[in-house]
């Protein structure tokens, strides 16, 4: 699916902001969903897809985080958060409910469509194949706890030997660990060895990209086994993986 196709839910009490935001990234090419309240967010989402959210941390009477919470309890679509210049504590709460982004207040809608495209590039799903011919992979697959990725196709199966859908950004990400396993990794290794040069060392989007692998690949991703935090330094993969060459025999990474 082309970028321009992704839609974007606004979810603003504010009637000016909405229409301002509405407006530009509609002219941007991108579909627009709009919310006055919680509530009304939350239809849409259930019902609706939804590629991403901006919302307001401060809805009237309604709290932001709170909706923030609620989204992120039923759905992983990126969330950018848009607060006051001042509310500093909220920001950081906001990021640690697992909001990807911030923008303050008043805010420039190109910066606004700027941090939408940045997120996209890296959460929205890769295109599936179709129809293309096949191919003989000569590379290596990379087998770990049951799983088989093959990185020269994006391909992962998981232990039951059904693909796995995973975005550029997750695939990037288990690519680095898959290569490195067993290995203590820091926050910055992690945003320079991806290419993340959207990134920031003072946000908590690696976490929340981990946080997105680790449901995807974890049996249990409220105690993960593979992917494991390093407190105050980063992450390891904690698993070995072997390297499969066609027709060779298994042999570690």
């Amino acid at each position: 699916m082309d970028m321009n196709e992704a839609r974007i839910l606004v979810v603003e009490d504010d009637r000016k902001i909405r229409t301002l935001l509405r407006t530009a990234l509609e002219e941007d090419g991108l579909d627009v969903e709009e919310a006055e309240t919680g509530p009304a967010a939350m239809k849409i989402i259930s019902v609706r897809q939804v590629d991403l959210v901006t919302l307001d941390i401060h809805l009237g009477a309604e709290s932001g985080l709170d909706l923030a919470r609620e989204i992120r309890h039923m759905s992983d679509v990126p969330i950018i958060m848009i607060t006051g210049r001042n509310d500093v504590i909220d920001r950081v709460v906001g990021l640690e409910i697992g909001a990807d982004d911030y923008i303050t207040k008043p805010f420039h809608v190109r910066e606004v469509l700027a941090r939408i495209r940045a997120i996209l590039r890296r959460t929205r799903p890769l295109p599936h194949r179709m129809g293309e011919p096949a191919h003989v992979d000569t590379r290596a697959a990379l087998r770990f706890d049951g799983m088989t990725a093959r990185p020269e196709r994006l391909e992962l199966v998981d232990r039951c030997g059904r693909p796995c859908e995973l975005t550029s950004g997750d695939f990037k990400l288990l690519n680095v660990f898959l290569k490195r396993p067993n290995r203590v990794l820091s926050r910055d290794q992690l945003m320079n060895l991806t290419g993340g040069v959207d990134w920031s060392p003072l946000d908590r989007t690696v976490d929340n990209q981990v946080a997105r692998l680790r449901k995807k690949i974890e049996k249990d991703p409220s105690r993960p086994q593979l992917i494991k935090t390093v407190r105050g330094i980063g992450y390891t993969f904690a698993c070995d993986v072997e390297r499969v060459q066609p027709g060779a025999p298994s042999k570690s990474a």
